[in-house]
């Protein structure tokens, strides 16, 4: 059975919440060498919230560098310098529910962003939620959410050399 890559330039994470993709990631990440970037997109809107943002922080040492980026990511990322170590992205699901509230047009951010990842060299590891397992939502927002994560999710495995799904904490190297 294959293993979770460190030296890969784009990797993406996918499973669903608590499977350990942002622990992963993490540990993926910590085995670079200089600095390492972790762009946040979620935002604090309840204490709930709040405790899991803290909760992620406080695994996280001093190498890490946190900037919030509930939808500037490809700016954020086109604005780091060359010498970065290795920057997380955590997470697009977020990212996505941030564009959609704001009125986005998703299928430009994506390129967006994507165009940005290709643009720089160092690595960069993408968090995402898979959510098309269960069962068809019962409204139109929740449909065209899900269906907007699947293609979002497509086109960062389509871009990344390196894929994972995580599930009970166990890895599985899907690319």
């Amino acid at each position: 059975m294959s293993q979770p890559r460190s030296d890969a330039r784009i990797t993406l994470l996918l499973g669903g919440a608590r499977s350990g993709k942002s622990r992963l990631a993490e540990q993926l990440a910590e085995k670079r060498s200089g600095r390492l970037v972790y762009i946040a997109t979620a935002e604090a809107w309840d204490d709930e919230m709040k405790a899991r943002i803290a909760e992620h922080k406080s695994r996280r040492g001093d190498r890490w560098h946190c900037i919030e980026a509930p939808i500037a990511v490809a700016e954020v990322l086109r604005a780091l310098p060359a010498d970065t170590g290795a920057v997380l992205v955590d997470c697009l699901t977020l990212w996505l529910s941030n564009l959609m509230h704001a009125g986005r047009d998703i299928a430009a951010e994506t390129a967006g962003l994507l165009t940005a990842i290709n643009a720089i060299n160092f690595p960069v590891l993408l968090v995402s939620n898979e959510v098309g397992l269960g069962i068809v939502p019962d409204n139109k927002l929740a449909r065209d959410f899900r269906d907007a994560q699947g293609r979002l999710n497509q086109a960062a495995a389509a871009a990344a050399d390196h894929a994972i799904f995580m599930a009970a904490g166990l890895p599985l190297v899907l690319k």
